[in-house]
């Protein structure tokens, strides 16, 4: 599933061509994704000047001059494609401007579309719970003591906690933590204000270096200028079972299941 960096990827991909444009034509493929598009989207677009694109957690923000905002999740395998040179069977949502093509491609149909009313963004249901953004301000070693304060919940788990913390998924979390050397079963109210301390920077860090390889492919996901995320190369602890860990301390990369869901660490030097 295309994570936080790789959605940023995405919406600064098409930023560099959306920007500013107008879009002229909007074309539907199907009626729905997991959910039906929004039914005035195509009356709503057409037209409209594209004022700026934006992210919020794993959503990416297409701000239209009509006080609208349209909305997408690529879900587990959608992506957007920049002038494709043939059409795709599972280009469901088409946007054309007088310069280029923008195909939204999803075969697995997990992803979404919707309308909202720029100013009220911050009440849409999806985005009321939502904690600060990883990258932004608001992530402090204050915050994270706060939210962790008498949780007996992993510390994985609990940063997988939309609420907590907007936006990180399985991946980064795993790479962060390895990062910040923090048991990924520790409990996260257990966790020692030096190890939170570390961890922030960890979090940032790593989103940060995933953002400028481009992502992480796995499975279907690539840019929107057709080319390969490659920060998969320099993964630490995910997917790295039986490997030593880089910090040569003698440790192996394990793998457990937390939550339904796989978790690599270093039981040597992640405490």
């Amino acid at each position: 599933m295309p994570e936080l960096p790789e959605v940023e990827t995405t919406v600064r991909g098409l930023a560099r061509f959306l920007e500013g444009e107008r879009i002229a034509r909007v074309t539907i493929n199907r009626h729905d994704l997991r959910r039906p598009f929004p039914a005035d989207l195509v009356q709503v677009l057409t037209g409209a000047r594209v004022m700026g694109l934006a992210r919020r957690a794993k959503y990416g923000l297409v701000h239209l001059d009509r006080a609208a905002t349209m909305i997408f999740h690529l879900g587990m395998s959608g992506r957007w494609r920049i002038d494709p040179e043939a059409p795709h069977p599972h280009d469901h949502l088409i946007l054309e401007t007088a310069s280029h093509r923008f195909a939204l491609c999803d075969p697995r149909r997990f992803g979404s579309v919707d309308l909202v009313e720029t100013g009220a963004l911050a009440q849409w249901p999806q985005f009321v719970a939502l904690g600060p953004e990883p990258l932004g301000p608001g992530l402090t070693p204050a915050h994270l003591k706060a939210a962790f304060k008498g949780k007996s919940q992993a510390i994985k788990l609990a940063l997988l906690d939309q609420r907590i913390v907007a936006g990180l998924g399985n991946i980064y979390v795993c790479e962060a933590l390895w990062r910040a050397g923090i048991r990924p079963t520790k409990p996260a109210g257990k966790v020692t204000g030096a190890q939170i301390a570390r961890l922030v920077p960890a979090i940032q860090a790593v989103l940060e270096a995933a953002i400028r390889d481009g992502g992480s492919t796995l499975r279907d996901y690539v840019r929107p200028d057709g080319e390969l995320g490659y920060f998969a190369s320099s993964f630490d602890a995910y997917g790295r079972e039986g490997a030593p860990c880089r910090r040569d301390d003698g440790g192996t990369i394990r793998r457990i299941v937390q939550g339904g869901r796989s978790t690599w660490h270093c039981p040597v030097c992640q405490k």
